[in-house]
């Protein structure tokens, strides 16, 4: 048990799937885990282990922005032993050729500063994710055969959700950078740090250049597709 996760120790499995909303975790434990367990309440950011395909698996809401992010991950890490790390969330397309719902798996992910910055002083250090995971996600995606485009390329982990730098915005689609959020550069410094794996799948739910956006409803029922590329590719051999 830690400040953030009411949990015991044995209640966290090696490989947990971070979804930011904790309401979404519920969803995903629910709709794909067996004998799903609530393993936290504290403070709301619901999380819960079950059973997929016979391997233990944690859903825990990590909260929005790499912050919180960080505080969820560090304990789950240092604290529970966790191994495996799969943000499962949203993000904006920021490409033409990335259309809403396709899946975008983030191979790295550029930020102006994350928690970790202070460590790094003046080295810009590039985050990227576990090469093992993202081939698997890729060739899990692939089988799938999927209605909706998956994409493979760098993501923008963003400190802010209302941008109010729109130069910054242009210079990152520019550099053909996929799509935003706000969570997986965190979570690859900190599973380089200590020596984890850890990937970003992201369903686009809105778009900077056409200003389309998902309403609430839909962006849960959308987003199945990657919760079973992420359990796929955390298992494969």
């Amino acid at each position: 048990m830690t400040i953030h996760i009411g949990a015991q120790p044995d209640d966290i499995a090696d490989v947990v799937l971070m979804p930011g909303d904790p309401y979404r975790a519920k969803w995903a434990a629910e709709t794909f885990l067996e004998d799903a367990k609530c393993i936290n309440q504290v403070r709301g950011m619901l999380g819960f282990t079950g059973h997929w395909n016979g391997h233990r698996v944690t859903i825990q809401g990590s909260g929005m922005g790499m912050p919180s992010l960080s505080i969820y991950a560090n304990e789950l890490i240092t604290q529970f032993n966790a191994q495996t790390l799969i943000r499962i969330g949203s993000c904006g397309g920021m490409q033409p050729h990335v259309k809403m719902r396709d899946i975008v798996l983030a191979s790295t992910a550029s930020s102006t500063s994350t928690p970790s910055s202070t460590i790094m002083r003046d080295l810009n250090f590039a985050p990227c994710a576990d090469f093992g995971l993202l081939h698997k996600a890729f060739h899990a995606a692939e089988a799938l055969n999927l209605p909706n485009t998956v994409h493979v390329g760098g993501i923008y982990s963003s400190d802010t959700f209302y941008s109010e730098r729109p130069d910054l915005d242009e210079q990152m689609q520019r550099h053909g950078i996929l799509g935003v959020e706000m969570e997986a550069a965190e979570l690859y410094t900190l599973a380089a740090r200590h020596g984890r794996r850890a990937m970003g799948i992201m369903t686009v739910s809105d778009h900077l250049l056409t200003g389309e956006a998902l309403p609430s409803d839909q962006r849960e029922k959308s987003f199945g597709d990657m919760v079973d590329i992420a359990l796929k590719a955390a298992f494969a051999s």
